[in-house]
């Protein structure tokens, strides 16, 4: 059986895991990582691993809501919350979360790497996303709802809405597809503008 931790030790094992975690996930991703190398900072067994976490991916999910305050402070209310037209606040979100993807090495593994994003989804529980309070996902869901419902937005669901969005975020992956590196931000810019105008025909 893993040994018995003082408060303080778990205090101290769990912040190792998180730093650790952190710098494994995004050098290397979620499935090269081994609990050998998670664990190799804190001095004890790798076993010990699952009195802090039920497994990596609950590991990487607990980095993932810890970084979703400053996440969602950036790219909804300072960006998608930020004009009350909705076509412009399209436009300012999808260009926040592509800055956000490009400077924040976790969450840009996870867009960038389909398959651990699916593996962490799947130890995501929708009761506890949903008590998050700082979730971006959640946010963006409430603000497409509020739009339809005033008229501002194609007639389609919410997902739907969600999963357009979802492919101009994945055109980064594909990056070195796009031809000249130096016209990749004009690309980029005219997509954003394209998909925000097609989301809002009604747009006066």
């Amino acid at each position: 059986m893993p040994p018995a931790f003082t408060a303080e030790e778990k205090a101290r094992i769990s912040a190792l895991l998180l730093e650790t975690g952190e710098k494994l996930f995004t050098s290397q991703g979620l499935r090269k990582t081994s609990l050998e190398e998670l664990m190799a900072p804190t001095g004890v067994a790798k076993s010990s691993f699952y009195v802090f976490f039920d497994s990596k991916e609950a590991l990487y999910l607990e980095l993932m809501l810890r970084q979703s305050g400053e996440v969602k402070r950036h790219v909804v209310d300072g960006a998608l919350l930020s004009a009350d037209d909705t076509r412009e606040g399209l436009r300012r979100f999808l260009r926040a979360t592509l800055e956000e993807l490009s400077v924040n090495p976790l969450w840009r593994r996870l867009t960038t790497h389909p398959e651990e994003m699916e593996a962490v989804a799947r130890k995501l529980s929708p009761d506890r996303l949903a008590a998050a309070s700082d979730n971006p996902a959640t946010a963006l869901r409430e603000f497409l709802v509020a739009r339809a419902e005033r008229g501002d937005l194609v007639d389609a669901e919410p997902d739907v809405i969600v999963g357009v969005l979802q492919c101009v975020l994945l055109v980064p992956m594909f990056a070195e597809r796009l031809g000249d590196p130096a016209l990749r931000p004009k690309i980029l810019d005219l997509l954003v503008d394209i998909v925000a105008a097609g989301l809002t025909p009604k747009h006066p």
